[in-house]
């Protein structure tokens, strides 16, 4: 707690009388919200604490008057404390410029901590300083689909108005803090790889793109880390990763936003079996040290995060729910188109078969699975970074982490052969001049990279965004950004 004697004659609160400065430089020291109620709640009804002087600050969001004495309510980032001011502590003049005051307006005050016959643990005002005028009210409320758009777009104001979206950001911050954690503990090396890129590469995604002027030359915005990384592995380094924005031009939803941030590791040695058990390790620990527990609530489903989670493979589950396993359905696309438009799925001419095995899942299997779960082997064409299965060379290790419907991540065991790296890529580079604008680009730094031997390794990617979501049960990615992609006003 912080007393009268730390403070220098600068932040001491203006006497009344003295001209009004409307946008402070400074309140400090202060004491918090969290403070205060960590060193004083347990006062009883009516009970003062004579020696508790302390300087908090805050913005005020409410306020009564009751003859000569005044309540106002502050908010210290998500915390919210009373304040009691009275024209016999404060004088005249000074009790009747804090009856002036306005709500949004940010204030300082000094006094002592008691709590009131009501029971409300409160600061007696014994001084008192504007530090920042508010030009508009703090909003009264927000509901319905167009104010929702609007704390979207205004989410200062939503901050200010809605105490629990602060603390469900903050719980995103907890998070990757968590997370950066325990990737540091098994002895991964957090590292940062370019964000404008030459080509884009690690992942099937439309990106964006710019123009550097000095060079001369076009640019992208990365959509995933992967062949960055994955050079590194090439230099020596066993255990990498980094958390940081992905950006992919393509459409918005509940779950897509067109940045987005993402946790990618690669570690050496070892292959998708190891990225799996550390993958369920990894987000149970995360929901008990974030959430106190490893059971949340999604969708109305108690959901269990601990270890172990089944594994089901891609060509089970499409027998499952389409009636056709990946074998049937790369020897007849027209019958896996037709099946898929029984099921509903609306499919578009010259649809590829990895187009509609990537559909199938998505629309068919997804919402069955509600527990975590590894879905495992996927086909050759979905993956032209992963390496092939031993037992199907028109499979791939691979998996994705799914859960209450939906994937929070991708995993494989790496591709480290040159020779069938090139391959893939002109077989991508094939289905691009065919119109598939997803498909990767062909590149040539990379596979001498992998020329000079890339060890075997597993590669990870986990959403931030949606494993965010899940934690917290929200349905919308806009809800755990701070600031999503919206159409400007006006356009």
């Amino acid at each position: 707690m912080s007393g009268p004697e730390e403070q220098g004659p600068e932040q001491a609160p203006k006497p009344a009388g003295e001209e009004v400065e409307l946008y402070a430089r400074r309140f400090w020291p202060r004491t918090t919200v969290a403070e205060i109620k960590a060193a004083y709640g347990g006062l009883e009804v009516g009970e003062t604490a004579e020696a508790s002087q302390c300087r908090a600050a805050g913005r005020v969001l409410a306020r009564r008057e009751h003859g000569k004495a005044c309540f106002f309510t502050i908010r210290d980032g998500i915390e919210d404390i009373q304040l009691y001011a009275n024209v016999n502590t404060l004088g005249a003049e000074s009790f009747a410029a804090v009856k002036d005051l306005n709500l949004g307006d940010i204030v300082g005050v000094e006094g002592h901590v008691f709590r009131t016959r009501r029971g409300e643990l409160s600061v007696m005002v014994e001084s008192w300083r504007l530090l920042t005028k508010s030009l508009r009210p703090p909003p009264e409320k927000w509901h319905g689909l167009q104010d929702r758009e609007t704390r979207y777009r205004q989410r200062y104001a939503d901050l200010i108005a809605n105490p629990q979206v602060a603390e469900q950001l903050r719980m995103r911050s907890r998070v990757i803090a968590a997370m950066r954690r325990y990737l540091e503990d098994r002895g991964f090396l957090e590292v940062e790889t370019p964000i404008l890129q030459p080509l884009p590469g690690g992942a099937l995604a439309r990106p964006f793109s710019t123009h550097h002027n000095a060079l001369g030359v076009d640019l992208y915005l990365r959509i995933a880390p992967e062949l960055y990384l994955k050079r590194l592995l090439v230099g020596g380094f066993d255990k990498v990763f980094e958390i940081g924005k992905n950006f992919r031009n393509e459409g918005i939803s509940l779950v897509h936003n067109p940045e987005f941030t993402m946790m990618e590791l690669y570690w050496a040695y070892v292959d998708y079996r190891e990225i799996m058990e550390l993958v369920e390790e990894m987000v149970s620990v995360l929901a008990e040290e974030v959430l106190g527990t490893t059971v949340i609530t999604a969708d109305g489903n108690d959901i269990d995060l601990a270890p172990p989670w089944p594994r089901l493979t891609v060509d089970g589950l499409l027998a499952q729910y389409l009636g056709m396993g990946l074998s049937a359905m790369r020897s007849d696309p027209a019958a896996a188109n037709e099946a898929l438009r029984r099921c509903g799925i609306e499919v578009e001419r010259g649809e590829m078969f990895s187009q509609l095995v990537d559909k199938a899942l998505k629309h068919l299997a997804w919402s069955h699975l509600v527990q975590p779960t590894f879905v495992i082997d996927h086909p050759l064409e979905l993956s032209p970074l992963a390496k092939k299965h031993p037992e199907d060379p028109l499979l791939v290790e691979r998996f994705q982490p799914i859960i209450a419907g939906r994937e929070i991540g991708n995993a494989f065991s790496e591709l480290n052969d040159p020779v069938d790296q090139r391959q893939r890529f002109e077989g991508q580079v094939e289905q691009k001049e065919a119109g598939d604008e997803e498909a990767h680009v062909l590149d040539e730094d990379f596979l001498r990279a992998l020329e000079y031997g890339m060890p075997p390794a597993g590669g990870l990617g986990i959403g931030i965004d949606r494993l965010v979501m899940l934690f917290l049960g929200l349905d919308s990615i806009r809800d755990v950004i701070l600031f999503p992609q919206l159409r400007p006003e006006g356009f």
